[in-house]
C-alpha cells in the first residue's frame, strides 16, 4: 500500500487504476459492516491475502462466495476431506491447503465463541470501543501497518482458534470494514464515510 504515487482525483492511491479496485475503495472499504456473516467473510478473505496481494483476492471474492457456502459459518463448519480436496480444484480461489482449512477453522472457533456466549459482531468491534476510530492522515505513508488496537485483536482471535489473523491483517480487516477509517484528508469518498463512522457511533 505504501510505494505507491498520489492520484490526481485525491482518491487514496493504494486503489491503483483498475476499475474493480476503484469501486472497492469508493464503495466497500472504511464503510462500517457490523453484519456477523460479512464480518466473518472479510476476516477470512483478508486471511487469504497473506503473501498476495488484496487485488487478487478481491477479484476471486465471488469464487469463493461460490465455494464457501456464502460464508455461512454453520455450513462450513461442518466440511471434511472431501469438500477441502473440491475446494483445492477449484481454480475460481487460491489453492492452499493451509488456507482453506482456517476457513473451516475458523467457522468452527466463530461457533464455539457463539456457543460460550460471545457476540462475533460485538466481540469484534469492543476492540474499538463499539465506535470507528477515524483517522486524519494525509499520505499513505503515515498508515501504519499494524496498531496496539490490532494487535490486541490479532492476540484474542488466536487464543479463540482462529488462523490467518495476525496483527497486519487484524488491521487490513479493521480498515476494510470501517472499525478504522484511513480515507485520507482528501479523499473525494472520505467525508461521506466519515459521515457513516460518526452515524454509526451516536
Amino acid at each position: 500500500m505504501k510505494n505507491v504515487a498520489a492520484r490526481s482525483d485525491g482518491r487514496c492511491p493504494w486503489c491503483g487504476d483498475a476499475p474493480d479496485y476503484i469501486e472497492y475503495h469508493d464503495h466497500v472499504w472504511g464503510r462500517p459492516i457490523t453484519g456477523r456473516n460479512e464480518l466473518f467473510e472479510k476476516l477470512c478473505l483478508d486471511g487469504q491475502q497473506a503473501g498476495l496481494s488484496w487485488l487478487t483476492i478481491l477479484r476471486k471474492q465471488s469464487g469463493y462466495r461460490q465455494r464457501f457456502e456464502a460464508f455461512q459459518p454453520e455450513q462450513l463448519a461442518a466440511w471434511g476431506e472431501e469438500q477441502i480436496v473440491a475446494a483445492l480444484n477449484d481454480p475460481g480461489i487460491v489453492r492452499n491447503r493451509r488456507k482453506v482449512e482456517a476457513i473451516i477453522g475458523n467457522a468452527q472457533a466463530l461457533l464455539a465463541m457463539e456457543q460460550a456466549g460471545e457476540d462475533f459482531s460485538r466481540f469484534l468491534w469492543s476492540f474499538v470501543n463499539h465506535q470507528p476510530i477515524i483517522n486524519e492522515f494525509r499520505d499513505v505513508h503515515e498508515i501504519p501497518d499494524e496498531t496496539a488496537e490490532s494487535r490486541a485483536l490479532s492476540r484474542a482471535l488466536k487464543k479463540r482458534g482462529l488462523r490467518f489473523v495476525g496483527p497486519t491483517i487484524c488491521y487490513a480487516f479493521m480498515q476494510a470494514v470501517g472499525m478504522v477509517n484511513d480515507h485520507l484528508l482528501g479523499c473525494p469518498v472520505r467525508s461521506e464515510t466519515v459521515a457513516q463512522s460518526r452515524e454509526m457511533a451516536q
